[in-house]
């Protein structure tokens, strides 16, 4: 429906709940909303664990993780989160709220790329800022896709990408522990 048409006793009669129960867990449509926003970027968390845990053995992480985001960017996630972002420019309500949400994702993406890619001996500044490149890339990618002419035309942005990660973020390349 998008976040202008969607109302709470929509959402409570989709879910089977009465409208008490509803307005009992969630008063308004922007607590609502944005608690089921923040569980689904959590539930992506978890997919993204398990599909990074069950890559095969020896092949390159960094390309890998960049597969994975794509394909949990590219979908119904990024489309929810679109609506409710644009939706937040204009709904001073919303806005703070996403903006918090926003802020909460972000850590969840830094701490699993720390996670995952220890930080390396040296300096290297890309590492500092590769989830917020890698995210800011792929949804303007995601968000092109909506009107793309081309369904394969992200292949080779998202190709360019995982050279660059191999490129500035050496040993990132499949060889670290699982």
């Amino acid at each position: 429906l998008g976040y202008a048409r969607t109302s709470t006793p929509e959402i409570a009669r989709r879910a089977g709940l009465s409208r008490g129960a509803q307005l009992h867990h969630f008063p308004t449509k922007t607590e609502l909303v944005t608690s089921a926003v923040e569980r689904l970027f959590e539930r992506r968390r978890q997919e993204f664990l398990h599909a990074f845990a069950d890559r095969p053995e020896g092949s390159d992480a960094s390309a890998a993780a960049i597969d994975i985001l794509w394909s949990m960017v590219s979908g119904p996630t990024f489309d929810v989160w679109l609506e409710l972002a644009v939706a937040a420019r204009t709904d001073a309500e919303l806005r703070r709220p996403v903006a918090d949400l926003t802020e909460r994702l972000v850590d969840i993406v830094e701490e699993t790329f720390r996670g995952l890619f220890p930080r390396p001996a040296g300096p290297n500044p890309f590492y500092e800022v590769a989830p917020r490149f890698a995210f800011a890339l792929l949804d303007g990618l995601a968000l092109e896709r909506i009107h793309a002419r081309d369904p394969n035309a992200h292949e080779a942005v998202l190709q360019a990408l995982k050279g660059l990660a191999r490129l500035v973020m050496p040993g990132l390349d499949g060889t670290m522990s699982r």
